[in-house]
């Protein structure tokens, strides 16, 4: 299967690509690499999740904040690849949990995000190299706030 069709057989719907909230790019190809920004919990509709972890949500609300995540990275890539199939392999998440200072779960939220990664490209495309760290905060109160590199194909 291709990672549209794996896509498609999950069933999930993804958000409007997000615009940048400053000055910057949401991806950057340079020779077969796409640099993706970090990008927020961006719904379908439009709005944010918001909420600190460890007060507002607990880290399984959290994980699935970070799943929203990827699914606005999916959406960035398909705007500006047209397609899925386009990305070889996943290479780096930066996974960062705004959270209270006692949280230690962060790679247990990340894993909301990385695990859609190994659905869509499959468990050794789809798995790349991680950092999960946490915040005391994220732009505009979102909980995660997650960065990627991709190998094109």
């Amino acid at each position: 299967m291709t990672p549209e069709q794996r896509f498609a057989k999950l069933g999930l719907t993804l958000p409007p690509s997000p615009d940048p909230l400053g000055v910057y790019k949401l991806l950057l190809i340079d020779d077969n690499h796409a640099y993706v920004s970090g990008h927020g919990t961006l719904q379908e509709d439009g709005t944010w999740i918001v909420g600190k972890v460890g007060v507002d949500m607990n880290a399984d609300e959290a994980k699935l904040a970070a799943q929203q995540v990827g699914l606005a990275i999916l959406a960035t890539l398909k705007k500006y690849l047209g397609s899925l199939d386009r990305v070889d392999r996943v290479i780096k998440v930066l996974g960062m949990v705004n959270c209270v200072p006692d949280f230690t779960r962060h790679p247990y939220v990340i894993n909301g995000c990385s695990e859609l990664f190994a659905k869509v490209w499959g468990d050794d495309k789809g798995v790349g190299v991680r950092s999960a760290v946490g915040l005391s905060s994220l732009p505009e109160g979102i909980p995660v706030e997650i960065e990627a590199l991709f190998k094109l194909n």
